[in-house]
C-alpha cells in the first residue's frame, strides 16, 4: 500500500507521538537518567544525623513506654489501702477484658468426649477433646486418680511454647499429683501439638530440612496476626481455652470447687495463665511463670533504685502473648495483671535467679497482699543462673522444672493439703498413647481450623458493618467509615504544623529538586524530595505525592520514566519517606523477628498502629504541601507503590519457618496510604495504589501469610474492608496489580468480584472514575495521572 520510505516516515511519527520530550540536548543524559542517579537522602550532608535515623521509632516507642510506666507507677505510689488498690485496679482489669474479644463470663456445660483411657499405678489417663467454641476443639489429657476422692484438687497446666501438652515433666506432675489425689488437666494449647495450625508435622513434610519441634512456636505469630484482623486476640482464646478448661474440671465427679489450681510454664505458659486468672475468680490459686516482674534475661543484681528504672510495661515482639494490645494505654501492665489475683493465692515464679530483695514488682505484690492481711497466700519460686547460661549452673527447663517444682510443693501442701511427694512418679508413656484426635473422630467431630473460624467471624462482622452504614446517607456513611477507620488505626490526625529542619535546593536537568527534612512531631522525622519542573512566578502546580515501604530511592531507581514524564508535563513530585520506610527504615528486615516489627507490637500496647501513624505523617506531608504557594492543593495525586516482588503462581508458598528461602513477603503500605489517605483527605483530587493487598481478608484463607506483621491494622475487618474504603473514595483511583495473602498476584476477575460495588458506583457517576489494572507500562500510568489532574 505504502513504498518503504513512506511506511518509514509513518513509523518515526508514531514513535514521536509516544515517545515523551527529555531535557538535554544531544548527547546528553535524558532526565530519567538524570532521576535514577540522584542520591535519595534528605540530608545528603548531614551523615551523624541520617546515622540516627534507623533508631528513631525504637527511640520513639520506649519514650512513650516509659511515659506509661511513669504515668502508672505515680497512680500506684499514692494508693494506701485496699480500697484504693481496687479502685486502682479494677478498671484496668476490666479494660483487659476488654481488649481481648468475646470471653466467656459464665460457666457453661462442655462438649467433651472420652477418647481413650490409659491406666497406671495408682493413677488413670483419659485422653479427652472438648469443645472451646464452635468448631474450635481443644485436645487434652486429664490425669486422676484410680480411686477418686470427695474433695479432690483440680490443676490446670499451661505449657510452654517449647512443646504440647505430651512433654515429660507435664506428665510427671500429672500423675504424680493425680497419684496424690488430684485432678491434672493438660491442654494442647492453641496452635500446638494435636491442635497445630500448619502442616508441618514430621521431617518428610518438607523436603528440606527444617526444626519440627519449633514450627508450632514460630507459627504462633500468623494465628496471632489473623485473630487480630477479626477483632480478636490470640491469648485472648487461649485464656478462652482455659478458663473452657476450669470447666471441664468442675464437671468431673469429686473436683473441690474452691481448690482449682492454674500453672503457667516458663516460655510463654505463664502469660495466658495469668490473664486466665485475673479474669476467672474460680481459680484459687495461680503459678505464673516470668509474667509480671524480671524477664529470664535480666541481668541480677538489679541496681538499688530499680523501682524507678524498671520497664513494668515491657516492650513489643513478634510475640502477641508477651507484648498485650493496649496495655501500655489503659494500664493493664503484667503486674497489675498478677497482683489483681489478690486475696487468692499467688505463687510468684521464675525460670532462673531472680533478686528477691530488689524486684520492684515483689514489693508491689507484698503491698498488694498486705492490704488483704493474706501475707500467707503470697509464694516465690525461682532456680539458678540465667538464660545464656548452660546446665546445671542454669536450671532451664521445657515447661516446669524438677528444681521448681520442689519450692510449689510447700506451698500446695499449705493452701489445699496437697501431700509433697517423697519421690516424683516417672513413668512416662509415648506421644502416640497420649494422642486424643484418632482420624475417625476427625471426621466426626470435623475441627476447624483458626483462620476458617476467623474468616467466618470476618464475614459476619464485615455484614453487620455494612448494614449499619447502608442506612446513612452517603455523606453520613463516608463519615462513618473515616470514624470507624480512626478507631482502628489510631490517632491519624497531625499533631500540628511540620516544622521544616532543613532544605537544599539544586537543580537536575532544568528541574528543582527540594531536600526538605520535616519534623512532624517532637523527634520524628519525614524526609522528603519535591521536584518542581520550571514554571513561571505565581504558578501553582499539580502534585503528585508519593509513599512506600521502600521508600523514595526506589521510585528514582524504579519509577524514574514516570517521574520524568509528570515533571515534563508540569507536574510537581514530592517522594516522601513516613516513617519507618526508606532512609528512616530501623533495618533491612521485615519478617517475623525484624526490629520493625517489634516497633509495631509496641505501637499496640500503646494503643496506636504503625499504619496509623504513617498515615498521619502522609496528611502532615499533605498539610505542609498546601501552605506552598508553588502547589495547587486542588490538585494533589496521592501515589502508594510497591517494589516488592510477588510469589509466582506456581511457586511454594508452604514453607516451614526458619527454611531459606523464604516466600516473598508483599509490601502493601504505599497503597494502603493511597486509600487511607484518600479516605480520610477529600480534597484529593486522584489516588494511585499499585501492589496493594486485595484486602484483609485474603489473609484469612489459609495458615499461611506473607506480608509484614507491621502492615496489620487490628480490628479491620470489624469495619468492613478496603473494597468498601476505595468504594467511599470520591476521587479518581487507580489499583494495580493487586496480591493476595501469600504475595501472589490476583487474577482481575477475583478482583472485579471483590470491588463490584465500588465499579457499580463509578459507573453511575456517583465517585471519580475507577481503573481496575493488572500490570501497565510506566508511559500509561503517567498518562493517567496526568489526566487525572488536568485542569482547575
Amino acid at each position: 500500500m505504502f513504498n518503504a520510505a513512506v511506511r518509514s516516515r509513518i513509523l518515526l511519527l508514531l514513535i514521536l507521538s509516544v515517545t515523551p520530550l527529555r531535557a538535554g540536548g544531544p548527547g546528553e543524559k535524558d532526565l530519567a537518567d538524570r532521576l535514577r542517579e540522584l542520591d535519595d537522602k534528605a540530608l545528603a550532608t548531614d551523615a551523624d544525623k541520617a546515622k540516627r535515623f534507623p533508631q528513631m521509632l525504637s527511640s520513639d516507642v520506649r519514650a512513650r513506654i516509659r511515659t506509661a510506666n511513669r504515668r502508672e507507677s505515680e497512680a500506684w505510689q499514692v494508693i494506701e489501702d485496699r480500697a484504693g488498690w481496687e479502685r486502682f485496679m479494677k478498671p484496668r482489669i476490666a479494660a483487659l477484658r476488654d481488649s481481648l474479644g468475646g470471653l466467656p463470663r459464665a460457666a457453661q456445660d462442655v462438649k467433651v468426649r472420652v477418647c481413650a483411657t490409659l491406666t497406671g499405678d495408682g493413677y488413670r489417663i483419659e485422653n479427652i477433646v472438648f469443645e472451646s467454641r464452635p468448631g474450635l476443639w481443644v485436645t487434652a489429657n486429664l490425669y486422676a486418680p484410680t480411686k477418686p476422692g470427695r474433695a479432690m484438687p483440680g490443676i490446670l497446666l499451661c505449657h510452654s511454647h517449647h512443646a504440647p501438652k505430651t512433654q515429660g515433666e507435664l506428665q510427671d506432675m500429672g500423675m504424680t499429683w493425680a497419684r496424690l489425689g488430684c485432678v491434672v488437666l493438660v491442654m494442647d494449647q492453641l496452635g500446638h501439638g494435636e491442635r497445630r495450625q500448619h502442616p508441618f508435622v514430621e521431617e518428610k513434610s518438607f523436603p528440606k530440612p527444617f526444626r519440627v519441634s519449633r514450627q508450632d512456636y514460630y507459627f504462633r505469630g500468623t494465628v496471632g496476626l489473623q485473630l487480630h484482623l477479626v477483632g480478636e486476640s490470640q491469648i485472648g482464646w487461649m485464656v478462652h481455652d482455659l478458663v473452657r478448661g476450669v470447666d471441664v474440671l468442675l464437671a468431673r465427679p469429686g473436683v473441690d470447687r474452691d481448690k482449682i489450681l492454674l500453672l503457667g510454664a516458663v516460655a510463654g505458659g505463664g502469660d495466658p495463665a495469668s490473664v486466665a486468672a485475673a479474669l476467672d475468680r474460680r481459680i484459687a490459686a495461680v503459678v505464673p511463670f516470668n509474667f509480671g516482674g524480671p524477664q529470664p534475661e535480666t541481668t541480677y543484681p538489679l541496681p538499688a533504685d530499680a523501682d524507678a528504672a524498671f520497664n513494668y510495661a515491657g516492650s513489643g515482639s513478634w510475640e502477641s502473648t508477651r507484648n498485650l494490645r493496649l496495655s501500655a494505654r489503659d494500664g493493664f501492665l503484667p503486674w497489675v495483671i498478677v497482683g489483681s489475683v489478690a486475696p487468692r493465692r499467688l505463687d510468684y515464679a521464675h525460670e532462673f535467679s531472680w533478686d528477691r530483695e530488689r524486684d520492684p514488682v515483689w514489693k508491689r505484690l507484698q503491698k498488694i497482699y498486705g492490704f488483704y492481711d493474706v501475707a500467707d497466700r503470697l509464694a516465690s519460686v525461682h532456680g539458678r543462673g540465667k538464660v545464656s547460661g548452660t546446665p546445671p549452673e542454669s536450671t532451664h527447663c521445657t515447661n516446669i522444672g524438677p528444681v521448681h517444682r520442689k519450692q510449689i510443693d510447700p506451698a500446695l501442701k499449705q493452701w489445699f493439703d496437697i501431700p509433697i511427694p517423697g519421690k516424683e512418679y516417672l513413668s512416662r508413656r509415648t506421644v502416640k498413647e497420649l494422642t486424643c484426635l484418632t482420624p475417625e473422630l476427625a471426621r466426626e467431630i470435623k475441627p476447624r481450623s483458626v483462620s476458617e473460624l476467623a474468616r467466618d467471624l470476618a464475614h459476619q462482622r464485615m455484614e453487620a458493618a455494612r448494614k449499619k452504614r447502608a442506612e446513612l446517607k452517603p455523606d453520613e456513611r463516608r463519615q462513618q467509615l473515616r470514624e470507624d477507620w480512626a478507631r482502628l488505626l489510631g490517632d491519624v490526625k497531625p499533631h500540628g504544623p511540620a516544622k521544616v529542619v532543613s532544605r537544599d535546593v539544586q537543580k537536575v536537568g532544568g528541574v528543582s529538586l527540594e531536600r526538605i527534612l520535616l519534623e512532624v512531631e517532637p523527634g520524628i522525622h519525614v524526609p522528603l524530595l519535591l521536584l518542581l519542573p520550571a514554571h513561571e512566578d505565581g504558578t501553582r502546580l499539580p502534585v503528585a505525592v508519593g509513599v512506600a515501604q521502600e521508600g523514595k530511592a526506589a521510585f528514582l531507581k524504579q519509577r524514574a520514566d514516570v517521574l520524568a514524564e509528570l515533571l515534563e508535563k508540569g507536574t510537581a513530585v514530592c517522594l516522601a519517606d513516613v516513617r519507618g520506610t526508606g532512609e528512616t527504615r530501623p533495618g533491612s528486615g521485615r519478617g517475623r523477628t525484624s526490629a520493625a516489627t517489634a516497633i509495631a507490637a509496641s505501637e499496640l500496647m500503646l494503643g496506636q498502629t504503625l499504619v496509623g501513624s504513617r498515615l498521619r505523617d502522609l496528611r502532615s506531608v499533605l498539610a505542609h504541601l498546601r501552605k506552598r504557594t508553588d502547589i495547587d492543593s486542588k490538585r494533589m495525586l496521592l501515589w502508594g507503590d510497591s517494589f516488592a516482588r510477588e510469589n509466582a503462581a506456581g511457586a511454594v508458598v508452604a514453607v516451614p519457618a526458619e527454611v531459606e528461602p523464604q516466600p516473598r513477603l508483599a509490601e502493601p503500605l504505599g497503597a494502603f496510604l493511597a486509600l487511607f489517605g484518600g479516605l480520610f483527605e477529600e480534597e484529593v483530587r486522584a489516588v494511585c495504589a499499585r501492589g496493594g493487598l486485595l484486602g484483609y481478608e485474603a489473609l484469612l484463607r489459609g495458615p499461611f501469610v506473607h506480608i509484614p506483621p507491621d502492615a496489620i491494622v487490628p480490628g479491620a475487618l470489624t469495619a468492613g474492608d478496603l473494597s468498601d474504603v476505595v468504594e467511599a473514595i470520591t476521587a479518581s483511583r487507580w489499583l494495580e496489580g493487586l496480591v493476595d495473602g501469600v504475595n501472589r498476584r490476583v487474577p482481575p476477575a477475583e478482583v472485579e468480584r471483590t470491588f463490584r460495588a465500588a465499579i457499580k458506583k463509578a459507573g453511575k457517576g456517583d465517585a471519580g472514575s475507577l481503573q481496575l489494572r493488572d500490570e501497565v507500562s510506566n508511559q500509561e500510568l503517567a498518562h493517567w495521572m496526568g489526566q487525572a489532574l488536568a485542569g482547575k
